[in-house]
């Protein structure tokens, strides 16, 4: 099973774990929180939702409220609860050499003129800044809601994360002034 396919579907079945979930749920939670950290998106939730429901992994009833339209609501199954401790250790194993865009951008570099270069990392600089402030806020609103807990852990990794990436770029630009 390749590394995407693992991450989707333990993302998709651990979303269950949590209980039962229309399709719109579901997508609605992969586009509000799960994207910010996995790079799924869930433009690309329903046909895996299908595999998974013929692999035995999960239930999909039909429900229906007053006189809205009918809408899917999907369940893990015991196989699924199996299949999603299996996913949870194999993606805990899963070692890939992280990578940005800017990789292949510092490969050309020695192209490009060096005022423009210094023009855009410190536009880089200033984004990065802005993520920055972003996961201190969310590590703020996380710390208010309980009940979110094991997000913490996320951004205090996205934290560790985008402090690197500023220090990299802050001497990147150096080079350049």
């Amino acid at each position: 099973m390749a590394k995407e396919s693992i991450a989707r579907n333990l993302m998709l079945l651990g979303l269950l774990k949590d209980g039962p979930k229309h399709g719109y749920e579901i997508k609605k939670l992969v586009d509000e929180v799960m994207s910010g950290f996995t790079g799924i998106s869930s433009q690309s939730i329903y046909y895996p939702l299908k595999e998974l429901e013929k692999k035995g992994f999960l239930t999909k009833t039909v429900g229906r409220s007053g006189k809205r339209p009918e809408k899917y609501v999907y369940s893990i199954t015991e196989k699924g609860e199996e299949e999603f401790g299996k996913l949870l250790s194999k993606n805990l194993l899963i070692i890939q050499r992280p990578y940005l865009n800017l990789d292949l951008s510092l490969y050309f570099l020695h192209h490009a003129k060096p005022e423009a270069v210094k023009r855009r990392l410190a536009s880089r600089l200033n984004g990065l800044r802005k993520v920055e402030k972003w996961i201190v806020d969310e590590q703020k609103n996380l710390q208010k809601n309980k009940s979110l807990h094991h997000m913490v852990v996320i951004t205090e990794h996205m934290m560790e994360m985008i402090k690197l990436e500023i220090n990299f770029t802050q001497r990147l630009l150096k080079q350049f002034t």
